[in-house]
C-alpha cells in the first residue's frame, strides 16, 4: 500500500460517497489563494463530521481550530434552522479568511467564530452560558488537546459526543519518548481519557489523500463537574 493508492481509493470514494459541491470548493480555493496551510479535513472526513452531527440530531455545535472553516461548513449544514455554531480561532487572516467562507456559504447566521487563544475563549464561553454542546470537534494545535478536552467536558451534556482529530500522528503517537509535541500532546490526550471516568472512547486509524492518521470518538456520559 502506497500514498498513490490511498489517494487514488480517497478521490474515488469522494466522487462515489460525496460527490462535489460548488460552495465546499470555493471554500477550500479561497483557503488556498489566501495561503492557509492545507490542512483542512478531507471531504470524506467532512462528510463524517456532518453524518456524525446529523446522527446525534445536534443542535448546538463547538468546534476548536476553524482555519479557513471548511470543516465548520460540513457541521453547520447538519444543523436545524435555529441552531448554533461557535468555532474558535487563533489566526486573525483565518478566521478572516473563514468569515468570508460562512457568508457566501449563507451560514453566517449559524456559525459565531470567535478569535483568540483557545484557552483564553473557552472559559470566556463557560462564564457566559454557553453550551452544553450536543457535539464538539477539537481540531487545533495539538499540544493542548488535552486542556481542550477537559472544556469540552465542562461544556458538555450526557450524551454529547466529542470528536478529536490527527491522534495518529503517521504511527509516530507509539513512541513515549518522541520530541514531537504534537505527539506527547496526543498521549497526554489519551492519557486524561483513560483515566476520565465520564467519558467512554474509542480512536479510529485512517488512510487517504491526507495520509496515515486518526480521529478519536468519545462519548460523554457525565460531564466534568455534572451528573449522569
Amino acid at each position: 500500500m502506497t500514498q498513490q493508492q490511498w489517494t487514488a481509493v480517497d478521490q474515488y470514494l469522494t466522487g462515489a460517497l460525496v460527490g462535489t459541491d460548488p460552495v465546499l470548493e470555493e471554500a477550500l480555493a479561497a483557503s488556498d489563494a489566501a495561503g492557509l496551510p492545507a490542512i483542512n479535513v478531507s471531504p470524506n472526513h467532512g462528510k463524517l463530521l456532518h453524518l456524525l452531527a446529523r446522527v446525534q440530531q445536534a443542535r448546538s455545535i463547538l468546534e476548536i481550530g476553524t482555519l479557513g472553516g471548511y470543516s465548520t461548513l460540513w457541521l453547520a449544514r447538519a444543523l436545524p434552522e435555529d441552531g448554533r455554531l461557535v468555532t474558535l480561532e487563533i489566526d486573525p487572516a483565518h478566521a478572516e479568511v473563514a468569515r468570508a467562507n460562512f457568508e457566501r456559504a449563507g451560514l453566517a447566521d449559524r456559525i459565531e467564530l470567535r478569535l483568540g487563544r483557545a484557552a483564553d475563549t473557552l472559559p470566556q464561553l463557560a462564564a457566559q452560558g454557553y453550551g452544553p454542546f450536543d457535539l464538539v470537534f477539537i481540531d487545533a494545535d495539538k499540544p493542548s488537546n488535552a486542556e481542550y478536552f477537559r472544556w469540552a467536558m465542562k461544556l458538555a451534556r450526557p450524551g454529547t459526543v466529542i470528536v478529536v482529530d490527527n491522534v495518529v500522528r503517521g504511527g509516530a503517537v507509539v513512541d513515549p519518548d518522541s520530541p514531537d509535541p504534537s505527539v506527547q500532546g496526543v498521549r497526554r490526550l489519551n492519557e486524561l481519557i483513560a483515566a476520565e471516568p465520564g467519558v467512554t472512547a474509542t480512536a479510529v486509524q485512517t488512510v487517504g489523500g491526507k495520509g496515515y492518521d486518526g480521529f478519536t470518538l468519545a462519548l460523554v456520559h457525565t460531564p466534568a463537574g455534572g451528573e449522569s
